[in-house]
């Protein structure tokens, strides 16, 4: 009798989570398989008159101004929107994007410059663009490899240096040809990688390249399976052999899957505050044959201090100053706090300090002193980065439209001119949109970054192992 209690006991655990998380669990592994396959759905869009109002953008909110370029007879202000051409009163603005692919994702850009011979640059994840005659891009051909994506691009004296993920790319006049460059392993590298990115690339699958992707692909197929199989039970349809069959395959399917099932649901929950900042500061050792290559996905944004000499190199491991004709590279020390999300500015005023903006906040960096101020507070800067989401989360900066920095915080945005009505709705890319269903933030907004994920994925588990337990106790 004990047995038995027990047994309904899990059932109805195993039943009212499994009827209360199917639909996001749905959500979850559609929105994951779009996530893992990029490069295919970059051309598709969702309008955002389909999304919660949140989602507009409004006041130069949400990386529509990450930064802009100064010409001679315009500024170019770019972002996650695309380029716009405007005036230093910023009174009227106008389409700059000609040549580019319509697509959101394939508008994301990273950033825009101007080399010494006056030919116009950009970058998006997805391609480098060369402003030509009539002011149309041309896309120029990289030696990349599948799948490799761009962060960005810099320029000085004659060089040009695109920057990817992973690889540095540099071509000189006419620039026609583009050499890749795989940096040297820092000295102080000792082969270990943070075990937050382990585990993100575990979740994906990417770990083990495209094979793994495609293994989390089918975990993810299995799981639907599991909730559409579950929910037809739960019905109880009049058809009896649909009936008996939903309930043979989702036993069946629950218990030879439960270890794979049990890793994506644990994976994923740790991907998330808190059990996030815990994993970002501790190390593992690289493991063999996997895709953990030393800068493997590292590197974010690149400069030249003109007061160094150097070429300044923002990765997810810190700062670094390389020379890229000697492959001399070196650690920096005593830098800004920067999130685990990457920097979003690095710009460097008229005395040489540098601009640090990112989701930790915006800090002013004086590489001579190795000391870093908040830029809001003038207090020196905490060495500890925190939370992925400071006070202020920066998302841009303009230093083009008056001798006081524009600052666009990725919420609040800036007041510093009217944004155009037609610029509330530009549309958003389906990989944008599956992320935002990914993090839960689709559902309850920039909340569910620290409890939404901990919590579904405590339940997801539970749900899981009761499925498990009932056979069991069935088998006892």
């Amino acid at each position: 009798m004990n047995m038995l209690n027990k047994k309904i006991t899990w059932r109805k655990q195993h039943k009212w989570l499994g009827i209360g998380m199917s639909f996001f669990i749905l959500m979850f592994c559609l929105s994951g398989i779009l996530l893992n396959h990029r490069s295919l759905i970059k051309d598709v869009d969702v309008s955002r008159k389909y999304l919660p109002s949140r989602y507009e953008f409004k006041n130069w909110n949400g990386g529509v101004l990450r930064g802009t370029l100064a010409l001679d007879d315009a500024i170019l202000l770019y972002g996650n929107g695309g380029i716009w051409q405007t005036d230093s009163t910023a009174s009227t603005f106008k389409d700059f994007n000609k040549g580019m692919p319509a697509g959101a994702d394939c508008r994301q850009i990273r950033n825009v410059i101007r080399t010494d011979d006056g030919s116009v640059w950009s970058v998006s994840p997805f391609a480098l663009y060369r402003l030509g005659s009539h002011k149309i891009w041309k896309s120029v051909t990289l030696p990349t490899e599948p799948e490799e994506k761009l962060s960005d691009i810099s320029a000085h004296g004659d060089t040009l240096l695109v920057l990817s993920r992973s690889y540095a790319y540099v071509s000189l006049p006419p620039y026609q040809n583009f050499h890749r460059i795989e940096l040297p392993m820092p000295k102080e590298y000792d082969g270990k990688v943070t075990v937050f990115r382990t585990i993100w690339l575990l979740h994906s699958g990417e770990l083990f390249g495209s094979i793994g992707k495609l293994i989390v692909d089918g975990i993810a197929i299995i799981l639907v399976l599991l909730c559409i199989s579950g929910l037809i039970f739960w019905l109880k349809p009049k058809q009896k052999r649909l009936l008996r069959f939903s309930l043979q395959w989702h036993d069946k399917i629950g218990r030879y899957t439960i270890m794979l099932t049990l890793l994506i649901a644990l994976t994923g929950w740790c991907l998330r505050p808190p059990v996030m900042i815990a994993l970002v500061l501790n190390k593992m050792p690289s493991i063999p044959g996997t895709t953990l290559h030393p800068w493997n996905d590292k590197l974010r944004v690149v400069r030249y201090d003109e007061k160094f000499g150097d070429w300044l190199l923002s990765t997810s491991d810190g700062f670094f100053s390389v020379n890229f004709q000697t492959g001399k590279l070196e650690s920096i020390s005593n830098t800004p706090p920067v999130s685990v999300m990457g920097l979003n500015v690095l710009q460097q005023n008229k005395d040489g300090k540098w601009y640090c903006g990112s989701f930790s906040g915006l800090f002013v960096w004086d590489r001579v002193k190795g000391a870093t101020v908040d830029s809001s507070t003038g207090k020196a800067a905490l060495k500890n980065a925190g939370a992925p989401f400071g006070k202020k989360a920066i998302a841009g900066m303009s230093q083009d439209f008056s001798d006081t920095p524009v600052i666009a915080e990725y919420n609040e945005g800036t007041n510093f001119a009217p944004q155009p009505a037609y610029m509330n709705q530009l549309p958003m890319s389906l990989w944008n949109v599956a992320l935002e269903a990914h993090s839960g933030r689709i559902f309850i907004g920039s909340i569910a970054t620290y409890i939404f994920i901990f919590v579904m994925g405590i339940l997801a588990v539970w749900c899981l192992w009761s499925g498990y337990v009932i056979r069991l106790v069935k088998k006892k």
